[in-house]
């Protein structure tokens, strides 16, 4: 009697969302693996962190219920293999403890033992950019991958083959809407504010990574997948539209001074953004523009666009735990 393939699950825990990808492993190579389902749930768990240094009672309860509803899929859907990681806000709480716990009491559910664990801005660099490479030729490298999240965003440069460096600049769209951008939509002091601290955040990434190798740049996370689903014009999001389509820089920014001139209430109007995303994708655009000139500024003028991957840290999660069992079997 045929066994099935095993299914493992990912969770990524950032700042603004919790997500979930279950995967099945029909065999040892990445193409072997199937998506069978990705969620993500708007749990703004770094929530006034950057202030007060610790999880809100309200944010860990939000945390809790996604978790718990992603653990009773995990649960139907056979998964054997689970690993959750949390990142920039996470590294940030003084009671993260409370977190680990949480997390651990929900997720022994699927795996005994299991629970969330801390990982640095470089191995969050690296599963982003193995995930987030893997649909596209090997010959449009060396990669530039950008991670855009909700309190710092990863860069990490490289082919299939070899990493060139890697940075996590401390900077998101929840951590610079919550420490600048106050009024809604944005004052203009405002912007000026949020875009020269994005700058120099963004500037501190030359250092160690080499940007001027990078032939193609990659965004992935929800700003840029928002940012794209907005401008292919999409009456729903698809993420299959989505991927791998491309942002020219001119016509980007022409759409991030729009987001940056309206409210959140108008933002949300549009069916592609997420209500949980409405009131923090202004502080994204600005990150995303710093970016931009400092793409052009690292390659001479030679960067002109992004190519948008909807894989990302999940996929490369998934990668990990089937190399593990293939390696255990």
């Amino acid at each position: 009697m045929a066994t099935s393939a095993p299914r493992v699950a990912a969770v990524d825990c950032g700042t603004n969302s919790i997500r979930l990808l279950i995967s099945e492993i029909r065999g040892p190579k990445p193409s072997d693996i199937v998506q069978i389902r990705r969620e993500m749930t708007i749990v703004r768990l770094g929530e006034g962190v950057d202030a007060s240094g610790k999880f809100s009672d309200a944010a860990l309860g939000r945390v809790r219920t996604a978790l718990e509803r992603y653990a009773d899929t995990m649960v139907a859907e056979r998964v054997t293999a689970v690993r959750m990681v949390a990142t920039s806000a996470t590294r940030d709480a003084s009671n993260r403890h409370e977190f680990f716990r949480m997390t651990e009491q929900i997720l022994s559910r699927v795996v005994p033992g299991a629970r969330a664990e801390v990982i640095t801005g470089t191995e969050e660099a690296e599963l982003s950019f193995r995930g987030a490479i893997a649909d596209l030729p090997a010959d449009k490298g060396p990669f530039c991958v950008i991670d855009l999240g909700g309190g710092s965003t990863e860069f990490i440069v490289g082919t299939e083959s070899e990493i060139l460096g890697s940075h996590s600049a401390q900077i998101g769209c929840v951590r610079l809407s919550e420490r600048i951008l106050h009024t809604d939509p944005p004052a203009e002091p405002e912007i000026d504010a949020a875009r020269a601290f994005a700058a120099e955040k963004v500037a501190e990434v030359r250092q160690t990574v080499p940007l001027r190798k990078a032939a193609t740049f990659v965004g992935c996370a929800g700003t840029f997948t928002t940012l794209s689903a907005l401008a292919l014009g999409l009456e729903e999001y698809d993420e299959r539209a989505i991927h791998n389509s491309t942002l020219e820089f001119d016509a980007l920014r022409v759409l991030t001074a729009q987001l940056l001139r309206q409210t959140a209430a108008q933002r949300a109007a549009q069916p592609v953004v997420h209500e949980g995303r409405a009131d923090v994708i202004g502080g994204g655009c600005i990150v995303v523009d710093a970016i931009m000139d400092e793409a052009q500024a690292a390659t001479d003028g030679a960067a002109s666009s992004f190519v948008i991957s909807e894989k990302d840290i999940l996929d490369g999660i998934v990668f990990g735990l089937s190399e593990q069992l293939h390696l255990e079997g």
